[in-house]
């Protein structure tokens, strides 16, 4: 335990200076943290990356699980035990020689576990649903410090909590979580000039409404900065993308993508099949820390001409930089897992993710531009993205319906009445 460090995170727009850093090994030392805590009176945080910071965090004891990163691959129960700083491009790594595949995010540097703690909605999401809605079983550390195996039938209210319901419950410390027998995709993604963009988004809309669960997808756009390590046919552009996900071969693929080829022509077009390793070039994620201030809608359903509002609203002529992101729901995603989660707005079909640089502007600023955004989608808004929802950790509300609300709020008063893990958010998370 260090006094007043300095913690490293992949979100830098937000400082992060606790009283006193833990850096676990172990569940043991997750357990004498949190009763120490307790009995000093010191409300305590997790950190694994960092990339789902829900703000400042000042004072009290912060459990750094970075190096409780082991991955163990069953590849005969097709499930991997996943430690709480290990990394979704170490579990691929470790699941693919099996042929099998996590449902992990887009970007392979996001901690696993505390990316499946707030839902988990994976590149091939419609197909197989919510990462959250896998889990077989978790260990987690409550606020007395006792450490508790979870599972449906052992304490089977939590294991609902846990799954989807924020992080004011405890510490996980690992999870068992499903793998899926997927060795290769088709995916990649499709760039044109942001001239044409109502006219990408209009086409995109309209061809999700066709496509099978075995396809997921997405849109992008941002103007992307002149930088020199920046791709040529990118560099200074206002850029619309289409990120494509499938299952199955690439004939099957190259069928589906069809009419969005047909649009017109690409700035780029990376579309093809690939090992499920080669995952993260869909949407090919930064990789490198930054600052950043996000927020997440969900939505009921979205039509062309709202969608074209939202991009003037946040393209070339914003007053700062936005990477606007539109995910397409529904599928399995909407389905009822076998075991109840706490996983909310499952009859949304499409998620909103708005996101600025904090390099050049403020929270207030990408706020209020937020909330403009917002405004004009209320007829289709259901509530907000708890995985996606960053900086943004004194605004709670949209998270959960109300009857989940209350449901959570009663496990918070039995397993932490003293709200040791009372901070924004609770637990920060990582989430991308």
């Amino acid at each position: 335990m260090s006094a007043t460090p300095a913690v490293d995170s992949f979100q830098t727009g937000f400082p992060i200076r606790p009283d006193l850093l833990v850096e676990a090994r172990d569940a043991a030392d997750v357990v004498a943290a949190v009763r120490d805590a307790a009995a000093c009176g010191l409300p305590v945080s997790v950190h694994a990356t960092g990339h789902g910071l829900p703000g400042p965090l000042e004072g009290g004891v912060l459990i750094s699980t970075r190096r409780m990163d082991t991955v163990a691959v069953d590849p005969g129960r097709r499930t991997a035990r996943i430690g709480a700083g290990a990394t979704w491009g170490a579990v691929i790594a470790a699941a693919a020689p099996h042929g099998l595949a996590p449902l992990n995010g887009s970007s392979p540097g996001v901690g696993a576990v505390s990316y499946t703690l707030g839902g988990g909605l994976g590149i091939l999401a419609r197909e197989f649903g919510y990462a959250a809605d896998h889990v077989r079983a978790l260990d987690v550390v409550t606020a007395d410090g006792v450490l508790r195996h979870v599972t449906p039938e052992r304490e089977p209210d939590l294991f609902w909590g846990l799954r989807g319901g924020g992080h004011r419950l405890g510490v996980v410390t690992g999870l068992d979580i499903d793998l899926v027998a997927v060795a290769r995709l088709y995916g990649g993604s499709l760039a044109f000039d942001g001239g044409a963009a109502p006219e990408v988004l209009g086409r995109w809309l309209e061809w999700t409404r066709t496509v099978p669960e075995t396809c997921t997808s997405s849109v992008a756009a941002l103007r992307y900065p002149d930088l020199p390590q920046l791709p040529e046919e990118v560099r200074g552009r206002y850029v619309v993308s289409v990120r494509v996900a499938c299952t199955g071969g690439a004939a099957d693929g190259e069928a589906l993508v069809a009419p969005l080829r047909a649009v017109g022509p690409t700035l780029s077009d990376s579309l093809r099949e690939m090992p499920y390793t080669e995952s993260h070039t869909v949407h090919s994620d930064p990789p490198f820390p930054h600052a950043y201030y996000g927020e997440g809608l969900m939505l009921r359903d979205l039509d062309a001409g709202t969608a074209a509002r939202v991009l003037e609203l946040t393209g070339p002529k914003a007053p700062m930089m936005t990477v606007v992101q539109l995910n397409h729901l529904g599928g399995a995603l909407a389905a009822r897992p076998a075991v109840d989660s706490a996983v909310p707005h499952r009859d949304a079909g499409y998620l909103l993710r708005l996101l600025s640089p904090l390099d050049g502007t403020d929270v207030e600023s990408a706020r209020a531009l937020f909330c403009e955004v917002a405004g004009g989608l209320a007829p289709y808004v259901l509530g907000r993205a708890l995985g996606f929802s960053f900086g943004g950790g004194d605004r709670t509300e949209g998270f959960h319906g109300p009857g989940t609300r209350e449901r959570l709020a009663g496990l918070v008063s039995r397993y932490d009445p003293a709200s040791l893990f009372g901070g924004a958010y609770g637990v920060s998370r990582d989430a991308r």
